[in-house]
C-alpha cells in the first residue's frame, strides 16, 4: 500500500515538475519576444492600433459591452496621465527645495535635461495592449454585457477626459515642462571665415 502511494506521489511530482518546466519555458520565450520588441516602437504602436480597431469592430457588431468599454476608457486615461507626468512631481520638489524649485527645460537656452516619465513608453504600450486583450476576451461572456444607455457613459468619459487633461496642461504650464524629449540640443552655428583672416593666418610666421 505504501509502495503504491509512493509511486502515485512520484508520478504526481514528475507531472507537476513537467508543468513547471513548461510554464517556465513559455514565460522565457514570452519575455524574449518582449525584449526583442522594445526597440520596435513604430511596429508596436501599429499593432496596438490594430488591436484597438478589432476591439471597436467587435463592440460595434455586438452592440453591447459598453460598461467594459467605459472601464477600458478610464484605464486608458489613467495610463495617459501617468505617461505625460514626470517621474518626480515638480510641485513636491518646489516644496522641499530651498529655492523656487527646479523646472524642466522648455527653451533652447535652458540646460538640457531629458524628460523622465512616471510611466515609461514601453510599459505604457504594454499596459494598453494587455487592457485591450482583456477587454476583448470579456466581450465573449454575456455576464459582462450590462444594459446601459451608452451616450451617458460617453458623456461622462468626455467630461472626465477634458477636466483631467485641462488639469494636466495647467500643471505643465505652471512648472514649465513638456512631456516629450526630442533629443539633446546641439549648437549648429557656423563660424564665419573672412578672407582677411585667411591671409593673416597664412602670413603669420
Amino acid at each position: 500500500m505504501n509502495v503504491g502511494d509512493g509511486g502515485t506521489d512520484g508520478a504526481a511530482g514528475e507531472s507537476s515538475s513537467a508543468v513547471s518546466r513548461w510554464v517556465f519555458s513559455i514565460s522565457q520565450r514570452y519575455q524574449h519576444l518582449l525584449d526583442k520588441s522594445t526597440p520596435l516602437v513604430r511596429h508596436r504602436w501599429i499593432l496596438l492600433a490594430l488591436m484597438a480597431f478589432i476591439y471597436a469592430v467587435r463592440v460595434y457588431f455586438v452592440q453591447g459591452f459598453y460598461v467594459i468599454t467605459y472601464g477600458l476608457g478610464i484605464y486608458v486615461l489613467q495610463l495617459l496621465i501617468a505617461f505625460l507626468s514626470p517621474q518626480v512631481d515638480p510641485e513636491f520638489q518646489a516644496l522641499t527645495a530651498d529655492d523656487d524649485g527646479p523646472s524642466l527645460p522648455t527653451r533652447g537656452s535652458d540646460e538640457f535635461r531629458p524628460f523622465v516619465r512616471r510611466l515609461p513608453e514601453f510599459k505604457f504600450w504594454y499596459s494598453l495592449a494587455k487592457a485591450f486583450c482583456i477587454a476583448f476576451v470579456l466581450t465573449f461572456f454575456s455576464a459582462f454585457d450590462v444594459p446601459v444607455f451608452w451616450p451617458i457613459l460617453l458623456f461622462y468619459w468626455l467630461v472626465l477626459f477634458i477636466s483631467t487633461m485641462k488639469r494636466q496642461i495647467m500643471h505643465m504650464i505652471k512648472y514649465r515642462y513638456v512631456p516629450f524629449t526630442f533629443g539633446k540640443q546641439r549648437y549648429t552655428g557656423k563660424k564665419v571665415f573672412h578672407a582677411d583672416d585667411d591671409d593673416a593666418s597664412i602670413s603669420r610666421p
